[in-house]
This record gives C-alpha cells, structure tokens and sequence, in this order.
C-alpha cells in the first residue's frame, strides 16, 4: 500500500482528515453558516456554486474554520474566504494561471501555486474557471505524492 492509499487520520478534536497523523493544524469547529451571517444571499450562492462546481470533479470534503473555509479530497485543493460582498476563492494547482477573476497568486515553489479570484456571483465562475477547479481536484487526488528534493545535508 502506498502513502496515499492509507486512509486519513482523523483528529479526535475537530473530526478534520489528514494524510498523515497529529499533522499540526488550526483544530476547532465552526459552523459554515457562521461565514454568511449578514452577507448578501449573492456571496452564499456563489459560493454554493463554488461547492458544485468542486463535486463534480468527485467526492469533496468541506470544512468551516475560523477564517476560511477549505475544500479537501486527499488533500485541501481549494477553497473560499467569505468577504463582505464577494467571495474571495482559491485553488492550489502546479503552474501560473491567468483568469479575469484572478486577483492574486502565491508562488509556493515547487509545491506549486495557490491562486485568487473575486468572486461576487455565480455566473463569474465560468467553464475556465470549472477547468481550473477540475485540475486542482486532480492534482490532489493523484496515486503518487508530490516528490520534493531535499537539500544536501550542511557540512560538519
């Protein structure tokens, strides 16, 4: 069995999944609703689409966290932050992306990028945007985990 065949842990806190056991992380629970409260029904639905668009790449696992709400299969591949008029949704895929929606990227090397895009209604998630989601969910789904080179250890 390879890594990525083991079943996930589960913390016995917050009931969240994990690829590996005690991975550190911001254990609490929170209420999805919570995010909405006293925001436009148009930042709820565009992230209820946000939600379908990520199960129709497969099964999707969505957790509400204090500040952010994240998207998981074996691993978180997206997610959404709730602002007060738009949905600020992102995605960790491989390579730069280029989108009218994107509002920013974080390059995090060769672990990839987590992009950014505004999102203040349904229709802003287009076929483009859908193709992105499918890659993220994709890539975090694959049987081999992602190689990372270590350094040489230092001189003694």
């Amino acid at each position: 069995m390879t890594r990525t065949q083991k079943p996930l842990w589960r913390c016995p806190e917050c009931g969240h999944r994990f690829v590996t056991k005690n991975l550190w992380h911001s254990c609490g629970r929170y209420r999805l609703a919570d995010h909405f409260t006293g925001k436009p029904p148009a930042v709820r639905q565009s992230f209820n689409r946000w939600v379908a668009v990520a199960r129709k790449a497969g099964p999707v696992t969505v957790y509400a966290q204090k500040t952010r709400i994240v998207f998981q299969s074996r691993v978180r591949f997206a997610g959404a932050v709730v602002k007060k008029t738009w949905l600020d949704a992102g995605i960790w895929i491989r390579r730069p992306v280029d989108h009218p929606r994107l509002i920013r990227s974080e390059n995090f090397g060769r672990l990839g990028y987590v992009h950014h895009f505004r999102i203040e209604s349904p229709a802003d998630i287009d076929g483009a945007l859908e193709k992105l989601v499918r890659e993220a969910y994709e890539m975090a789904t694959r049987s081999q985990p992602l190689k990372i080179r270590r350094l040489p250890a230092a001189p003694s």
